[in-house]
C-alpha cells in the first residue's frame, strides 16, 4: 500500500470506532432536555467522520453527515429537545454511514437510494423541529434563499507546513454548492527567492446554492480560521433577514406539544454523489488491523532481548565445540552443563515470546458484546417488549479471529431469547413477573476455555412442544428413547423451528443450527439448559485461540495424531470383558456406571497397519458437547503445544480432522476433531438403554 492508502485505511477504521461511540451514545440518550456530555460525545464522533471524509474526497459521507451534525448541533445548543423520533432517525443514519464506509472500504458503489431516504427523514425533523421557548416570541433565523456568498482567504506563508491543504478545503466547499475559485498572485516572488514550503497565494471564492449558510461555511474553515489564515465571509443581502413570530398561548396538555413551525422555503435535498466505480480491478479487501496496548509491545521487546542474550550464549558453545574438535579433545562436562542450561533458557524464552505474541491478538469480548444493545433496542421495539440487557465480563479476552466469527451466533441467540424466551409485558405481569424482562450476557474463564453465557428470565423452552414438533417434522420417531435434555437440544437441528408464523426476527428454521455449526467451526460447543416458566441459559465454550493448541500425541499404526488435551478425560487399558457389541457392528465399553461408544480411529481414518485387538492398545476417553466416547489408539506419546495449520486451506477438508501441525522432527501430524468424531459416531449408533 502507498502512504495515502494507509491513511485512508486508518481513517476508515477510526470512523467505524466513531460509529460505535455514536450508536452507544444514542441508545443511552434519554428523551427531553439533552444531556450535554452525551450529546457532545456523539457530536464529536460525527464531526470527526465528516472532517476526515473531505481529506479523502468522500463527498457523499460529508454531505450526509452534515445533516446529522446539524441535528445534533441544535440539541447541543439547547434549541431542540431529544425525542424518540429523532433518536431513531439518527440511529438509522449511523447504519447508513456504516454501510457507506464498508462500501468505500471494499471499493464498491454506495447505495444512494437508502442514504437519500434517511437524509430526507432527518431533513423533515429539522424542518419541523420543536422550539424550546414556552411563551413570548421565538426567533427564527431565515435560511438561505439563494444568492452568492463571497469568501476571501488570506493565508499565512506557513499554512502548508502545518499540514493544511487549501485544495481539500475547496473540495469540501463544493459539497455545499457551486464554487468558483480565483487565485491572487500578487505576492508570488521571483523564482530565485521562491521557497517551496511557503504559500504565497490568496483566494477569492464565490459559493452559491440553496443549502449554503454561514455556519456550514465556518465549519469548513474552523481548522485554519484565525490560526494559519484569515477568512472573510460576506453573505448575500437576502440572508441578512430575521423574523419574529409570536407563539400561541400554551394550552394545558398531558405532554409538551411542539408549536407548528413557520413554514420555511423548501430546500431541495442533495442526493449523495454516487461513488465512482474503479476503472480497473477493485482493490482487494483489507485484512484489517488491531490496536495493541503499549505494555504488550514492551513485554515482547524485552523477551526478544532475552532471546538475543541466549543466542549469544549458545554461539559461544558452538565456537568451543569447533576448537575442541580441531584439537581432538573431548567435551568438557562443565561446558555441556552450561549448554543444557542455555537450551533451557531458550525453551523458556521461546515459550514466553510465543505467549506474548499470541496475547497481542487477544481482544476483550466487549467488541462482540457492544453490538447487542442495538439489537435489543430494535427487536424489543418491534415486538413491543421491555428488555433490560445486562453485560458482565466484557474485559475477558479472546482471539481476534474468533471474536469476528462469534458475533453472528451471539446475535442469533439474543434475538431468539427476546422473541421466543421473553414474554410480552401483560403476560409477565399476569404470571407475577416484572413487566421488563432481563437478558444477561456474561463472559468468564473456566479451565482452559472461555465461557459465554446468555441467560433470560422468560418462559423457558417447553420440551413437550419441541417433542411434538420434532415428531411432526419426522426428525424423531414417536417411540424414541431421548432424554428431556436431548429433546431440548433438537432446537439445534437444521431446519427445526417451533414458530407458527415466520417473521424477520426468528422462526425461519435457519438460526440455531447455524449457531452450533459456527461455534463448532471455532473448536467450541454450545449447550442449553432451561426451566419452564423461569428462563433459559445458553452456554458457549470456546478455546482461547485458534492458532496454538495443547495437544496429546498418540500413535495409530505408523501415523502420529494429536488430541486436543482439553477434550481428554482419561486414558485406560481395555478390559475386553467390559466390551459389549450392538447389532454385530458397533461396540460399547462399560466405564464404571455407564456405557460409552468405542471409536476405532484406524477404521475412521483408514490406517491399515494399526493394532486391531482392543486389549493391545489404549482407550482415550474424550468428551464433546456433553457426550463421552472412547477412541481406540495404539499408544500415547508425550504432550506438547502445537501450531495449528488449516488443512482445508492447504489441502482439502477431511472428516474428523480439525487441522494439521508440524512436529519437532519435521513430520506432519493430523489434529483430531473430537467433536465431529463423537457426534458422527453417535448418529450412526443405535440407542441403548443401560439399566
Amino acid at each position: 500500500m502507498d502512504m495515502m492508502e494507509t491513511f485512508r485505511q486508518t481513517y476508515l477504521e477510526e470512523s467505524f470506532e466513531g460509529l460505535d461511540v455514536m450508536e452507544a451514545g444514542l441508545l443511552n440518550l434519554p428523551p427531553g432536555v439533552p444531556d450535554n456530555e452525551k450529546i457532545n460525545e456523539i457530536f464529536r464522533a460525527a464531526h470527526s467522520i465528516k472532517g476526515g471524509s473531505g481529506t479523502f474526497g468522500f463527498s457523499e459521507i460529508a454531505g450526509f453527515t452534515h445533516v446529522l451534525e446539524t441535528l445534533l448541533d441544535e440539541m447541543r445548543d439547547g434549541r431542540r429537545e431529544v425525542t424518540q423520533e429523532s433518536v431513531d432517525a439518527m440511529l438509522a443514519a449511523v447504519d447508513i454511514l456504516r454501510d457507506m464506509l464498508t462500501k468505500l472500504q471494499n471499493h464498491e458503489p454506495i447505495d444512494e437510494v437508502r442514504a437519500t431516504e434517511v437524509q430526507q427523514r432527518m431533513e423533515v425533523i429539522l424542518g419541523g423541529g420543536e422550539s424550546k421557548e414556552s411563551g413570548g416570541e421565538a426567533v427564527v433565523a431565515a435560511v438561505s434563499t439563494g444568492g452568492e456568498w463571497k469568501i476571501s482567504i488570506l493565508p499565512e506563508k506557513e499554512l502548508l507546513q502545518t499540514g493544511n491543504e487549501p485544495i481539500r478545503i475547496f473540495r469540501e466547499l463544493e459539497t455545499l454548492g457551486d464554487l468558483t475559485v480565483e487565485a491572487n498572485l500578487d505576492d508570488l516572488p521571483e523564482l530565485a527567492v521562491f521557497q517551496p514550503e511557503s504559500l504565497y497565494l490568496k483566494w477569492e471564492l464565490t459559493l452559491s446554492g440553496d443549502d449554503v449558510n454561514e455556519e456550514a461555511i465556518k465549519e469548513v474553515f474552523e481548522w485554519i480560521d484565525g490560526d494559519g489564515a484569515e477568512v472573510i465571509i460576506t453573505a448575500p443581502v437576502s440572508d441578512l433577514v430575521e423574523e419574529k413570530v409570536a407563539e400561541k398561548p400554551a394550552e394545558p396538555v398531558v405532554a409538551p406539544v411542539a408549536e407548528k413551525p413557520v413554514e420555511k422555503p423548501k430546500k431541495e435535498v442533495k442526493k449523495p454523489k454516487k461513488a465512482a466505480a474503479p476503472a480497473a480491478k477493485s482493490a482487494p479487501k483489507q485484512e484489517g488491523s488491531i490496536r495493541v496496548d503499549l505494555s504488550k509491545i514492551d513485554q515482547m521487546v524485552n523477551l526478544v532481548g532475552e532471546l538475543v542474550i541466549t543466542q549469544s550464549m549458545l554461539s559461544q558453545f558452538g565456537e568451543y565445540a569447533e576448537e575442541a574438535s580441531a584439537e581432538g579433545t573431548g567435551a568438557n562436562f562443565d561446558w555441556v552443563d552450561k549448554l543444557k542450561e542455555g537450551l533451557t533458557h531458550l525453551e523458556r524464552h521461546t515459550r514466553e515470546l510465543q505467549e506474548s505474541v499470541m496475547n497481542i491478538r487477544m481482544l476483550p469480548v466487549s467488541f462482540a458484546f457492544n453490538r447487542m444493545p442495538r439489537i435489543v433496542h430494535d427487536v424489543s421495539q418491534k415486538l413491543g417488549k421491555e428488555i433490560d440487557l445486562v453485560m458482565e465480563g466484557e474485559g475477558t479476552e479472546l482471539d481476534k479471529t474468533m471474536l469476528e466469527q462469534l458475533t453472528d451466533p451471539l446475535v442469533h441467540i439474543v434475538r431468539n431469547s427476546i422473541d421466543h424466551g421473553i414474554e410480552t409485558p401483560d403476560v409477565r405481569i399476569a404470571s407475577g413477573k416484572p413487566a421488563m424482562g432481563t437478558v444477561k450476557m456474561a463472559a468468564f474463564h473456566q479451565g482452559g476455555n472461555i465461557m459465554i453465557q446468555i441467560t433470560d428470565d422468560g418462559a423457558g423452552i417447553n420440551h413437550e412442544v419441541i417433542e411434538a414438533k420434532a415428531i411432526e417434522k419426522g426428525v424423531i420417531e414417536e417411540d424414541h428413547n431421548l432424554s428431556q435434555d436431548e429433546i431440548i437440544n433438537l432446537i439445534f437441528h437444521a431446519g427445526f423451528s417451533t414458530a407458527d408464523v415466520v417473521s424477520d426476527i426468528s422462526g425461519r428454521g435457519v438460526g440455531m443450527d447455524v449457531v452450533r455449526r459456527n461455534i463448532k467451526s471455532l473448536g467450541g460447543s454450545v449447550d442449553v439448559k432451561t426451566k419452564l416458566g423461569e428462563g433459559s441459559v445458553f452456554t458457549i465454550s470456546l478455546p482461547l485461540t485458534l492458532a496454538i493448541l495443547d495437544g496429546q500425541l498418540c500413535t495409530v499404526g505408523s501415523q502420529t495424531f494429536v488430541f486436543p488435551l482439553l477434550s481428554i478425560i482419561e486414558s485406560i487399558q481395555v478390559d475386553k470383558s467390559l466390551v459389549k457389541g450392538i447389532a454385530g457392528e458397533k461396540e460399547l465399553y462399560k466405564l464404571r456406571d455407564s456405557y460409552i461408544p468405542v471409536i476405532r480411529l484406524h477404521e475412521k481414518l483408514g490406517v491399515d497397519d494399526a493394532k486391531k485387538d482392543l486389549s493391545d492398545g489404549l482407550l482415550v476417553v474424550v468428551e464433546a458437547s456433553g457426550q463421552r466416547a472412547g477412541i481406540f489408539v495404539d499408544d500415547l506419546l508425550g504432550q506438547q503445544q502445537v501450531v495449528i495449520k488449516s488443512l482445508e486451506n492447504n489441502f482439502m477438508k477431511i472428516a474428523g480432522v480439525a487441522g494439521a501441525t508440524i512436529l519437532g522432527d519435521g513430520s506432519v501430524s493430523l489434529i483430531l476433531d473430537v467433536m465431529e468424531a463423537v457426534s458422527s459416531h453417535k448418529d450412526a449408533t443405535p440407542a441403548l438403554n443401560v439399566a
